[in-house]
């Protein structure tokens, strides 16, 4: 990727892709260009609005005179329907906003002559395996998320092979931080933490809390992406990016809590009520980042506790949020966890 080149970031407005944006607006770079389609994402985030359109990637026609017009040389691809545990319970909306939007983006790019392609994928397609998760192991996908990342991830080895871009996979996990969507009911821990707080209520932990995971902060993983973009080396392979610090949610919840209040006395109100588990969660997830090390020298330079402060602190300016519930999910059974069907939040 060079300065000059005509770049895309495709769910601009959203978490991640925001930060990418504004970051290759100060490392110089200025044929920057944005979509999202507000479904998670916020106007607010952007930056840059002379350079955004609003554009669904479901929409076919729209994207293909879209990318005809544009003709960008590098893509960031982030606009997705993240949402694991709920994918199971809205399956066409998992396939729908992944794996066929990224194919509507991807065939007219490659007829326009696309040169590089940095793919988010998620630590999710490893599935149940052993922790921690390592490059080199198959993905075996426990939910319909993951199996739409995984064909979007297989999509992108076969269509390079046959059309010459390049390409990086990254698999980022439980990245929060600033920005991030406090709204939504449904996926990023921490931030339902946060707004459960804000809403001055207490919050809910699935299962016993012994869910093991490794918490990754935006700053860190940002330029990470970005250099992985840059670096030749990185070409054709699939990069694990985000945090080393392996806690649990019982963990977490203690440490969020703890930060929130100031105090190791925390009102009784407030501690976490137990749910039963939700169906298909994996127990243990977290990643190995020696491929990343040695490609990127990639660094977890923010503590859990430092990353936890600063978007406290970052929540607390913003204020407390209305979680957003689908109007209605496209499947429902009696495993639907308690919190989405009786809207608890």
């Amino acid at each position: 990727m060079k300065k000059d080149d005509k770049i895309l970031i495709t769910g601009s407005a959203g978490f991640m892709a925001c930060h990418i944006y504004d970051q290759l607006a100060r490392d110089g770079y200025e044929n920057i260009y944005g979509i999202d389609n507000f479904s998670g994402g916020f106007l607010r985030n952007i930056s840059n609005k002379d350079k955004f359109t609003e554009l669904d990637l479901k929409d076919r026609q729209k994207v293909s005179e879209y990318i005809d017009n544009l003709k960008p040389d590098v893509i960031f691809h982030l606009a997705a329907d993240a949402t694991e545990g709920r994918s199971q319970f809205t399956p066409f909306s998992a396939l729908d906003n992944n794996l066929v939007a990224y194919m509507n983006l991807l065939v007219p790019v490659i007829r326009n002559g696309i040169k590089k392609i940095i793919l988010t994928s998620s630590m999710s397609v490893y599935g149940a395996q052993p922790t921690p998760f390592t490059e080199d192991m198959l993905p075996m996908p426990e939910d319909v998320y993951a199996t739409a990342k995984s064909g979007m991830e297989n999509i992108t080895r076969v269509m390079s092979d046959v059309y010459g871009f390049k390409y990086v996979i990254i698999r980022p996990h439980n990245v929060y931080g600033p920005k991030q969507n406090l709204a939504d009911p449904y996926r990023n821990v921490i931030g339902i933490f946060l707004n459960r707080l804000l809403n001055h209520k207490n919050f809910y932990i699935y299962g016993d809390g012994e869910q093991k995971r490794a918490f990754s902060y935006i700053d860190d993983v940002t330029p990470a992406m970005i250099k992985s973009a840059i670096t030749p080396t990185c070409e054709g392979r699939i990069i694990n990016i985000g945090g080393d610090e392996n806690v649990n949610l019982n963990q977490i919840s203690e440490m969020v809590l703890k930060i929130f209040f100031e105090t190791d006395n925390i009102p009784d109100n407030f501690q976490p009520t137990h749910l039963a588990d939700r169906p298909k969660e994996v127990k243990f997830a977290f990643s190995d980042h020696k491929v990343a090390r040695e490609l990127l020298d990639f660094e977890n330079k923010t503590s859990l506790k430092n990353g936890l402060i600063k978007t406290i602190k970052w929540a607390r300016d913003l204020g407390p949020k209305e979680f957003k519930y689908l109007d209605k999910l496209e499947l429902d059974h009696p495993s639907l966890p308690k919190t989405w069907k009786e809207r608890l939040m």
